[in-house]
């Protein structure tokens, strides 16, 4: 009589793992589901794309940002003399101003959203996991400078200190925290509760290490959805700061100063304004489509 024939492995964690199949993780998930997102996946490209040329086109285009053509003044895009996007008032080419703009929007865009991140996520933690009187005192804090005009918060930091564009890259950031550290500080209250921290705190783990192991991992999704929201957010601020005359200064240029310059002769030349607006609007669709894939991976339960 011949064996009874083994029933065969379920597709359970315990048949994956007698297969030595290992379950995706969270973040695995998240990132099949977001690579599913042909918009987000596609922004992402176009991001790329528009960083490398920012990056590259400024060291290898045979015209610098200063170089002055006073034969070309206010040429319109043409392939002649390499003026690809034309030259503006002072016949210089729109072209490499353009991309080497694209280059300062975007580090101003990341490195103030780098502060605010810093700055919101410590700040939050501290004040969800401490709790009480802290708690109580920080969060108040946060509601005072919320009733501040923030915008004109950042002139008057600018026109104190000077136009500095690092001076630019902080007085932004200080000022975006606060958004952020509310959020970190809802998502701190509700994991604080858990088994884990819980079981941290029992077996006396210092509170120092319990943030940075436990809570502070444990709330990035959210926190990486909203960087990718505020990350064109700190560019329009620096553009409307430079459409003002209060940000970026010549020689260096950006996107807002570009288009500041170009909105006083949107008549009788549209191609000063048209090229840096439309990258500039390209951006922060980009990051937008990114933030809402984000959002779709991370939590599926919003789709």
């Amino acid at each position: 009589m011949s064996a009874a024939k083994a029933p065969p492995l379920g597709s359970g964690p315990l048949g994956r793992a007698a297969r030595g199949e290992v379950s995706q993780s969270q973040w695995q998930q998240a990132w099949r589901r977001f690579r599913r997102n042909r918009a987000a996946m596609g922004s992402i490209w176009l991001l790329c794309l528009i960083a490398l040329l920012s990056i590259f086109v400024p060291m290898f285009w045979p015209h610098e940002i200063e170089d002055t053509y006073w034969e070309s003044i206010l040429i319109g895009p043409t392939l002649e003399n390499w003026h690809w996007f034309g030259t503006d008032a002072n016949g210089r080419d729109l072209f490499v101003r353009t991309w080497y703009g694209g280059r300062i929007s975007l580090t101003i865009g990341v490195m103030t959203t780098a502060v605010a991140l810093l700055i919101g996520v410590t700040y939050g933690a501290v004040a969800g996991f401490f709790g009480g009187r802290l708690d109580g005192f920080m969060m108040r804090f946060v509601d005072v400078l919320y009733s501040l005009p923030l915008l004109f918060f950042i002139i008057i930091l600018v026109t104190v200190f000077g136009r500095n564009i690092y001076l630019v890259f902080l007085a932004i950031g200080a000022v975006e925290w606060l958004t952020m550290s509310r959020i970190v500080r809802g998502q701190t209250l509700a994991i604080k509760t858990r088994e884990y921290v819980e079981s941290a705190v029992a077996i006396g783990l210092s509170r120092p290490v319990i943030l940075r192991r436990y809570i502070i991992p444990n709330v990035l999704g959210p926190v990486i959805v909203y960087v990718t929201l505020l990350i064109p957010t700190n560019i329009v601020i620096e553009s409307y700061l430079s459409f003002l005359g209060l940000g970026v200064q010549e020689p260096l240029t950006s996107w807002g100063l570009l288009i500041s310059q170009g909105a006083g002769q949107l008549d009788s030349a549209p191609w000063l304004i048209a090229f840096p607006a439309t990258l500039l609007a390209l951006t922060m669709f980009c990051f937008n489509f990114i933030g809402d894939g984000l959002r779709d991976a991370l939590d599926p339960r919003d789709r």
